[in-house]
């Protein structure tokens, strides 16, 4: 359980350190003077490799409770990345920061991607905050103890033309750490572009 825990862990800071990059990347892209063209092309380095894509147009909504939350790629930072572990494991996953920086999700599972296909949730985390002090609402994918179901995504369609990847999923998250804390099903759909 534990080496499972570090993994998921260890793929969500990945999947959260190419939101942050992704999110200077579209900040930057809007001040080009100088310093700005050198930050952005070494960024922009990351989502030249196979797999990683940045969308340039298209939305990701996440439902939770009774509202519902919009990443819109017009102005938020939303990436398809693909990541390899150094025990050559394969992940795949939407990660997304919106303008403001004040609300961040990711969401990874397990394998390679293609359209099509549904696979089980590895690793999520959503992210609300009122101010730079503390989190409004941060919540993480539920470690409840013999829970069989994390999850799923399934994409509809992955890489196709000006498509990037389109689908919806679903996950378990909490609010904290512990073991029996309650968890909440978020769901969410995702349809982003290339061009």
């Amino acid at each position: 359980m534990r080496t499972r825990r570090f993994t998921n862990l260890l793929i969500f800071f990945a999947i959260s350190l190419l939101a942050v990059i992704t999110s200077c990347q579209k900040d930057a892209a809007v001040d080009t003077t100088g310093a700005s063209k050198t930050n952005i092309a070494a960024d922009s380095s990351i989502f030249s490799s196979p797999g990683n894509f940045l969308a340039v147009s298209g939305t990701l909504t996440i439902k939770y409770a009774d509202s519902v939350y919009t990443f819109d790629a017009a102005n938020d930072s939303i990436a398809f990345i693909n990541v390899s572990t150094n025990n050559n494991n394969r992940y795949f996953g939407i990660t997304a920061i919106n303008k403001q920086h004040n609300m961040s999700f990711g969401i990874s599972s397990p394998g390679f991607v293609y359209s099509n296909i549904k696979r089980g949730i590895a690793g999520s985390q959503f992210l609300l905050s009122g101010d730079d002090k503390k989190p409004v609402l941060q919540m993480s994918l539920s470690q409840y103890p013999g829970q069989n179901d994390f999850g799923n995504i399934n994409i509809v369609q992955y890489n196709q033309g000006k498509e990037l990847a389109k689908g919806t999923f679903y996950t378990f998250l909490a609010k904290d750490d512990n073991a029996n804390s309650p968890y909440y099903r978020v769901e969410g759909t995702f349809d982003l572009q290339l061009k």
